[in-house]
């Protein structure tokens, strides 16, 4: 499989349960090794023996995880955490002003010292997503996070992606097919995967939400999911 994402993009991953999108976004942000090949992101391997992912780039909202785990914290507490680093233990001066206003991008900045145990899975799901944007991220990656959320969190969710595309950022979300809703107008390009394989990558379109084999009904010969070139957008961090 060979991928390259480039900046400014918003850009749905498809396919249906198993079809390797999660694998695929895992090994982007280096939590999986591909099998062969390599992963840049702004030019930095993030397989190789480092894991050199940069994060002050990147944000990450993977699947289905709680805001928290049992452990009571507020809103903003679980925000902050996302400015926390390997050589950096405190969230830094200004981490209160930079967590109230990530909260304010999905609509629950003022429920910022309420505890997210009370929250609905929606709700716990944007307060995650906060914690990604509170990086300032030129890179959102949001793994199936449409799963949970009501009406209301859909449509926080949509406008903050219109925020980020105005900005410029580069937002890649992993959906279940048929479940792009109230995302659909924002998407610039969709990418299929059907059995760890690419069977469609191209401008997003009303084909994007039928089956990955009536996409593309031409055989694709099944490689192992290694992932070249996902994403190089050519800059150093």
């Amino acid at each position: 499989m060979s991928l390259e994402i480039a900046a400014g993009e918003v850009v749905a991953v498809l396919g249906s349960n198993g079809a390797g999108k999660s694998t695929l976004v895992r090994a982007a942000v280096g939590l999986l090794t591909p099998t062969a090949g390599e992963v840049r992101l702004y030019g930095v391997d993030v397989t190789g023996a480092a894991r050199a992912v940069p994060w002050q780039r990147v944000g990450y909202v993977p699947q289905r995880v709680g805001a928290t785990s049992g452990v009571p914290a507020t809103a903003a507490e679980v925000v902050a955490s996302g400015l926390l680093r390997r050589r950096r233990l405190r969230p830094g001066r200004d981490a209160r002003r930079r967590c109230l206003e990530a909260l304010g991008q999905v609509r629950r900045g003022a429920r910022a010292h309420e505890s997210v145990q009370v929250f609905s899975g929606g709700q716990q799901q944007r307060v995650l997503i906060a914690r990604a944007l509170v990086r300032e991220p030129d890179l959102l990656i949001l793994d199936e996070p449409l799963t949970g959320m009501d009406r209301d969190s859909l449509e926080a969710l949509a406008a903050t992606l219109a925020g980020l595309r105005q900005r410029g950022v580069t937002v890649v979300v992993v959906v279940v097919l048929h479940e792009l809703g109230p995302l659909a107008p924002l998407i610039t390009r969709t990418v299929v995967l059907h059995g760890g394989r690419v069977v469609h990558d191209g401008p997003a379109s009303p084909r994007h939400s039928r089956d990955a084999d009536v996409l593309d009904p031409h055989p694709h010969p099944a490689v192992p999911l290694s992932i070249p070139t996902v994403p190089d957008l050519q800059r150093q961090w």
